[in-house]
């Protein structure tokens, strides 16, 4: 069975994108099927791994306004594993689009529907915000990933987020699971990272994963080389990071009872 994962945060620079480049890539690495889908209009999910869309029906926002179906707008990448879907600026006029639909919240997942035979691991990269856009993320998903920064405004709007995948789960989509909540951006040598991986992991407890990705220049760096981590330097601390994300993801059994809760 395919895993569908939504990785969403509203809080831009989190990591969030980071995220879901590097474990779908690693995931690649290690032969599973996956496949990433780039729904953010900033598109850079797609920059990173050095692709970009055309026109905007072979991207994203064509597969949501129904001009091309999913096999259409799929593009290979450097990693014989992973393909991605590319977003294309135009999305970003997607969220006014889709206000006007009667079926709003679930166009996403009607075009995905029986199309995802391909892949053992689908992953969404959300925008960030709490808009139709990410909706449609969740709603098309089977667990959600939630990245968050190790910095004293982690939790800030955390609560928001876990409620809105209650919400979701409540009127759309009622197997939505809390894959969980994975700290990136940390610097354990620092007092300041070490109080704030505490106290996530205090309020969170066992829907934080044990992996930490660390404030690391090469994950920095490699976007602008268009390559995934495990590609750029597989030898740096972030890489490693990833690959055991990316271990404890395949561990983490979809058909558990993990549920969003409040902060």
């Amino acid at each position: 069975m395919t895993r569908v994962i939504a990785v969403a945060n509203q809080k831009g620079g989190v990591g969030k994108t980071t995220t879901s480049i590097n474990v779908a890539a690693c995931l690649a690495e290690a032969g599973f099927a996956t496949l990433l889908i780039d729904l953010d209009p900033q598109c850079n999910a797609s920059s990173g791994l050095g692709l970009s869309a055309a026109t905007g029906e072979r991207s994203v926002y064509g597969l949501l306004g129904g001009q091309a179906a999913l096999a259409d707008v799929v593009l290979p990448t450097i990693l014989e594993s992973l393909s991605v879907v590319p977003a294309c600026p135009d999305l970003a006029g997607a969220e006014v689009e889709l206000a006007v639909a009667d079926d709003r919240d679930f166009v996403l997942r009607d075009v995905l529907q029986g199309a995802l035979g391909a892949y053992e691991f689908v992953f969404i990269d959300c925008p960030p915000s709490l808009g139709l856009l990410t909706v449609n993320g969740l709603t098309a998903a089977r667990e959600a990933l939630v990245p968050v920064q190790a910095e004293y405004y982690a939790l800030e709007g955390l609560a928001q987020l876990l409620g809105t995948i209650d919400l979701v789960r409540e009127r759309a989509n009622p197997g939505l699971l809390l894959l969980g909540i994975v700290i990136t951006m940390l610097d354990a040598r620092t007092r300041l990272g070490r109080e704030v991986a505490a106290e996530v992991h205090t309020h969170l407890g066992g829907d934080v994963f044990a992996t930490a990705v660390p404030r690391n220049v090469r994950l920095g760096e490699a976007p602008s080389h268009c390559l995934p981590i495990s590609r750029y330097d597989p030898t740096c601390v972030g890489s490693d990071a990833y690959f055991d994300l990316a271990k404890e993801i395949v561990e983490r059994a979809p058909a558990g009872k993990r549920r969003a809760s409040g902060v």
